[in-house]
């Protein structure tokens, strides 16, 4: 006689996440173990798996295929330099604001971008964020077309200069790990179940009475507030912002649709995972110039055309591993 068991993980999953565990705790322990190159490329990489984490909610799970997101990346540059000047106060001060703002101004761009559908939808977004970068482009006060840069007096508020670097990280750190906690704590909820219905038929979603404008709303509000306050701390370790820098279409977007991509879209390990392998690329290619950018290319469209899920897409198929279980597994016991 056998009984069917209900549970999220198995003992593979449960091996990978004591795994990172330790991991995260290398990344706490990095100031003290790694050299300040080392915690800057850290501090890169964590900003990347934020907005790839938050890019694949979004287009992975709401299925909201935005190319516009540099918008938000932006938009939190700038309101770290308005913090700065208009308002005086400490730079750090700027990641709770520029959460509220992208959040904010994130409703009439979803009024209006929700009203096209596919590849419209797509093309509104890009849209969107191009007149966010003219817009600022023309406002003299924080620098016009030309950008400006942050006051060493602003920067000295925070700290020393190993004070500012280790503060940086940690927030860093934080917003990364937050993002991708986040992510796992709603995929688990309610609203999980509604996002992952919708990410497999959103036709059938909608007959079983899930709201899915309200579910899409909500994932795009949350994607903004969090990528505008990934935007903060991107310029504030550049320390200089100019419109065609800060609303980069390439740094912002299109390198972290190329992440998710690679690593797999609708799972919260293929962020992570496809963040580390453009790191491993981008350090031993970039030397390479164009031609990197073409292996890089050329890998995403293998990528896509054979392992559609993505590479963590075959390492589920091959060793069954799930890192951030989400969803239940059945398994028969004799019983």
């Amino acid at each position: 006689m056998s009984a069917a068991m209900i549970s999220r993980s198995n003992i593979t999953s449960k091996i990978a996440l004591v795994l990172a565990l330790v991991g995260v705790a290398g990344l706490v322990a990095a100031p003290w173990w790694g050299t300040t190159a080392t915690m800057r490329l850290i501090t890169e990489f964590m900003f990347y798996l934020a907005l790839a984490s938050m890019w694949n909610l979004l287009a992975g799970y709401a299925g909201l295929l935005s190319v516009g997101q540099h918008a938000y990346v932006g938009l939190g540059g700038y309101v770290l330099f308005s913090v700065v000047l208009f308002l005086g106060i400490s730079p750090l001060w700027a990641l709770p604001i520029a959460a509220v703002v992208g959040a904010a101004l994130s409703l009439p761009v979803a009024w209006l971008v929700f009203r096209l559908k596919g590849p419209y939808f797509a093309i509104g977004t890009w849209v969107v964020a191009d007149v966010f970068r003219l817009a600022f482009a023309q406002m003299t006060s924080v620098g016009g077309g030309s950008g400006l840069s942050l006051p060493a007096s602003a920067m000295k508020s925070i700290g020393s200069k190993s004070e500012r670097e280790m503060i940086i990280y940690f927030a860093a750190l934080a917003v990364c790990l937050g993002a991708v906690v986040v992510i796992y704590l709603l995929l688990r909820s309610r609203v999980g179940l509604a996002l992952t219905a919708i990410r497999d038929n959103e036709t059938a979603s909608s007959s079983l009475g899930i709201n899915i404008g309200r579910i899409k709303l909500m994932t795009y509000v949350i994607t903004a507030a969090a990528t505008a306050t990934v935007g903060v701390l991107i310029f504030l370790t550049k320390l200089r912002i100019s419109p065609e820098a800060a609303f980069s279409m390439n740094d912002w977007t299109v390198f972290v649709i190329l992440i998710v991509v690679i690593g797999g879209i609708g799972t919260i390990e293929g962020p992570i995972l496809g963040t580390i392998l453009y790191f491993l690329l981008r350090e031993y290619l970039a030397d390479l110039g164009a031609i990197y950018l073409l292996i890089l290319g050329l890998l995403s469209i293998v990528i896509m055309l054979w392992a559609p899920k993505g590479i963590w897409g075959l390492v589920v198929k091959r060793f069954d591993l799930s890192l951030f279980p989400v969803g239940y597994r059945i398994r028969q016991r004799d019983g």
